[in-house]
């Protein structure tokens, strides 16, 4: 069994990799690597796609890895490999992006990214910190996790869902901000599950024996 974080030169993982490693160590999932190399991605059980940053810089960044995306693409969409996107890893999965130009996303997942803009003006952008997870669809992933469990937060554009039904969860930030997304075999967490303690812990794990039917 093999897991590959996406290294596309998007964000520091070695918080991410220690986090993935030491839970599919607890639950007998395999190994778990840091790659920016198509033939591992093409070999990998599951997918999971970082990303810090803003949209545009992170799509050019991971498209300038020749191959890597399209790799991705394949054991995904055409394999059906259980996918995992955190922070703009999960924006990408959108229609489009709206932050500072238009840019196209996958398209795994309809919906655009959009400014965070709280109905209270106190409220500051980026929302950063922990907020209070709301659990609007279950999910095999989101065994053990309930509303109420905290979750680590840091962007300021947030994931607008065509469809509430893929929508799994969402946090209150003068407003519903999505949370976490998902249909078939693909998966999209807004916060950082590997700094948001033992929430998102659980939440690797699930996602370390999940099997998508």
């Amino acid at each position: 069994m093999l897991t590959v974080l996406i290294d596309y030169e998007s964000g520091n993982l070695h918080s991410a990799e220690k986090a993935f490693q030491r839970m599919a160590g607890e639950v007998n999932a395999g190994e778990v690597i840091v790659t920016s190399n198509p033939d591992d991605v093409l070999r990998a059980d599951r997918i999971v796609l970082p990303g810090d940053g803003a949209f545009p810089a992170c799509k050019k960044a991971l498209f300038d890895h020749s191959g890597l995306f399209e790799a991705t693409r394949e054991m995904v969409i055409d394999k059906g490999r259980p996918f995992l996107g955190i922070c703009v890893g999960m924006q990408m999965m959108a229609t489009w992006g709206r932050e500072y130009e238009n840019t196209e996303g996958f398209d795994w997942i309809g919906g655009e990214i959009v400014k965070i803009t709280p109905s209270d003006p106190a409220l500051k952008v980026p929302h950063m910190g922990w907020n209070d997870l709301v659990i609007d669809n279950p999910h095999p992933v989101l065994d053990g996790v309930s509303t109420g469990d905290h979750a680590y937060f840091v962007h300021s554009y947030k994931y607008v869902v065509d469809d509430p039904t893929q929508r799994l969860a969402h946090v209150d930030y003068g407003g519903d901000i999505t949370a976490i997304i998902g249909r078939d075999n693909m998966l999209g967490m807004q916060f950082h599950p590997e700094k948001s303690q033992s929430a998102g812990l659980r939440l690797i794990s699930n996602f370390l024996t999940w099997k998508p039917t």
